[in-house]
Order: structure tokens, then sequence, then C-alpha cells
């Protein structure tokens, strides 16, 4: 009995763990760009088109040079994403909004 609740809970994690995978943006296929939230079709294809027009992407932050990829978009992915196991360094912009009087 224990044996198999083992079984089961190593399956759940097993399956668990692959939801949370980054995905490195030099080696991800269009399916697999296509899976991350904020990124359709047509930004998961304007990636994989960059990427064989102008080489490997440097850092995280480079997906920005993709046509259609912006800062918005950028800050839904980069947790998401790397570039050869590097993850982005750069913070949150954050918009701040002051209340009228």
């Amino acid at each position: 009995m224990l044996r198999k609740l083992f079984v089961v809970l190593f399956t759940c994690f097993a399956f668990c763990s692959n939801v949370f995978a980054v995905v490195d943006l030099n080696s991800a296929t269009q399916p697999q760009l296509e899976a991350i939230k904020g990124l359709g079709p047509t930004k998961a294809k304007a990636i994989v088109e960059y990427r064989a027009k102008n080489g490997s992407f440097k850092t995280v932050e480079d997906v920005m040079k993709v046509p259609g990829i912006k800062q918005g978009v950028f800050n839904k992915i980069k947790t998401e994403v790397s570039v050869n196991g590097k993850q982005s360094a750069t913070p949150t912009k954050t918009s701040t909004t002051t209340a009228k009087k």
C-alpha cells in the first residue's frame, strides 16, 4: 500500500515539474514557445524566425528585439524563459500612479 502511494506521488511530482519547466529561447521549438502564457503562434514563430536569421540570443532580454515583443510581453514571459540556463536579471518595471485629490 505504501509503495503504491509512493508511486502515485512520484508520478504526480514528475508531471508537475514539467509544467513549471523554463524554456530555453535558443533551443525551443515553436510549439514549446506557444505553450508559454503570453506567447501565441505568431510571436512564437517570430522568435524562431528571428533566431534563425540572427543567431542565438545572448540574454533573455534580447527577445525584445523580436518584432512584436516589447516590455509588456517580456514582463509576462521572463520567468518562464531562459538563455543557456540563465533567466532574466532585469527587475520588473512597475508603474506608479498617484491619486488625484
